[in-house]
C-alpha cells in the first residue's frame, strides 16, 4: 500500500520545489522539517545515471545554522572533539557533534567564513535550539539563527563540466572541502567541493530564495548536451561509498567512537563531551560494510538484526540491492565478537526472512 506525505506549512517547501517538481520528483522525505526529494526515476537508474553523467540536487534540507561574533568558534568547540583552532576562512570541515555525555547529536559540514563567523550545514537534528541554549547558559558573545541560504548540490563525473561553463575554469582546482565565492545572479555566492556522493562534484549555497529561479534555469541551459538531470543523495550509490546517515546509520545512541569517526576525536580544550569520550574510547561495538547475499533487498524501514551462532550481535541499518557490485551492499552496527572482516552472519530481514550476510574490511568504494 502507497504511503504519502500529507504537506503543511511545518513541512517546508524550498526555494528549488517548483523546479523539481518539473523534472519528475517521484518520492520526498523529511528531513529537518523540510521537503528532501529522493527519488525520480527509480533507485537503480538514478544511481547509475549519476555514476555516468551529471546531476542537480535540491539538498536545501541541509539547513544552516550561522553562529557570528567573537565567541562563535568557542560555541562550536563546545559541541565537537574535533579541533577546529587551525580552520582557515576557505576551508569546511565535517565535524560530529556530540552531546556532554558523549552522543552523537549530528554531523555536519562547517564551513568557517571569517575567525568569528562560521555556517554549519546540518544532518537531521534540531541544533539551532542547542547552541541557542548554550549561548544563554554559559552567557556567550554569539548571534545564533538560520540565514537565508539553501544548499544545491552538482554531482557526478561530469560536475566539473557543468560548473566551469558557468564560473570558469578556475572551479576546476578547487581542493576537496574548500569553498569559493562565484557570481549568481550578480551578487557573490559560496561553491565548496563537496557533496554526499563519491561521484565529485560541488554544492552551490544559494545566498537568496529570489536567486533560485536564475541559477536553475542557467544550470540547465548549460548543461545541454551533457545529459544533466535533476537528482537527490542515492541511497544505493551513499552506501557503497561508506557515507553515514544521521538517524539511520548513527543515532543519539552511539558514540563518535562506534560511528567510525574515531579519526575526529581529540583531547581539545573546550569540547563539553572531553571526560565523556575518553571513558568510551574503547567501543563494544562498531560500523562495519557488510556483504548480503541477496537480490531484492528492500529499504530499512526498521532495523534488521544480525545473528552470529544463535546470539544476537548487531543489526543492519541500511541495506540496498547494487548492480555495479552484483550483492547487498548494507551499514551495520556491529558488537566486537562479530566485527572482523569475513565474519560470516545471518540477517534477519523483513517479514521472518532470513539471508546470508559477510563483514567486508570496508565499503566498496
Amino acid at each position: 500500500m502507497p504511503h504519502f506525505i500529507t504537506p503543511s506549512l511545518r513541512t517546508r517547501r524550498t526555494p528549488f520545489s517548483r523546479w523539481v517538481e518539473q523534472k519528475g520528483v517521484k518520492a520526498y522525505t523529511v528531513y529537518n522539517h523540510m521537503l528532501l526529494p529522493t527519488l525520480f526515476e527509480s533507485l537503480e537508474e538514478d544511481c547509475a545515471h549519476l555514476k555516468r553523467a551529471v546531476q542537480v540536487w535540491d539538498v536545501s534540507a541541509q539547513r544552516q545554522v550561522e553562529l557570528k561574533g567573537c565567541h562563535a568558534e568557542r560555541l562550536l568547540q563546545m559541541t565537537t572533539p574535533r579541533n577546529l583552532a587551525r580552520m582557515r576562512d576557505d576551508q569546511c570541515c565535517y565535524v560530529p557533534m556530540v552531546s556532554p555525555d558523549g552522543y552523537m547529536l549530528n554531523d555536519p559540514v562547517v564551513i568557517r567564513l571569517a575567525p568569528d563567523r562560521f555556517r554549519v550545514s546540518l544532518a537531521d537534528s534540531d541544533m539551532l535550539f542547542y547552541f541557542k541554549g548554550l549561548v544563554a547558559g554559559f552567557g556567550l558573545d554569539v548571534a545564533v539563527f538560520e540565514p537565508d541560504v539553501s544548499p544545491l548540490a552538482i554531482q557526478g563525473p561530469l560536475a566539473n563540466d557543468l560548473a566551469a561553463k558557468l564560473w570558469g575554469d578556475k572551479v576546476r582546482d578547487l581542493r576537496f572541502f574548500r569553498h569559493m565565492k562565484v557570481d549568481v545572479g550578480g551578487k557573490g555566492m559560496l561553491l565548496a567541493r563537496s557533496g554526499w556522493s563519491k561521484q565529485g562534484g560541488f554544492e552551490l549555497y544559494l545566498d537568496g530564495a529570489e536567486y533560485a529561479e536564475d541559477l536553475w534555469k542557467r544550470l540547465f541551459e548549460a548543461g545541454e548536451g551533457m545529459d544533466l538531470r535533476a537528482g537527490c543523495p542515492n541511497g544505493i550509490e551513499r552506501i557503497e561509498s561508506g557515507l553515514l546517515s544521521f538517524g539511520n546509520d548513527m543515532t543519539l545512541s552511539d558514540t563518535p567512537q562506534q560511528a567510525g569517526l574515531g579519526r575526529y576525536v581529540q583531547d581539545v580544550p573546550g569540547c563539553l563531551a572531553n571526560d565523556a569520550l575518553k571513558a568510551m574510547a574503547r567501543p563494544m561495538r562498531i560500523i562495519r560494510a557488510v556483504e548480503i547475499a541477496a537480490h531484492d533487498i528492500p529499504g530499512c524501514v526498521s532495523p534488521w538484526p544480525l545473528w552470529m551462532q544463535g546470539k544476537r550481535v548487531g543489526e543492519i541499518r541500511s541495506a540496498a540491492y547494487s548492480p555495479e557490485f552484483e550483492i547487498g551492499v548494507a551499514i551495520a552496527m556491529i558488537d566486537a565478537p562479530a566485527w572482523s572482516p569475513g565474519t560470516l552472519l545471518q540477517v534477519e530481514g523483513p517479514g521472518d526472512e532470513w539471508l546470508e550476510a559477510t563483514v567486508r574490511p570496508g565499503f566498496w568504494r
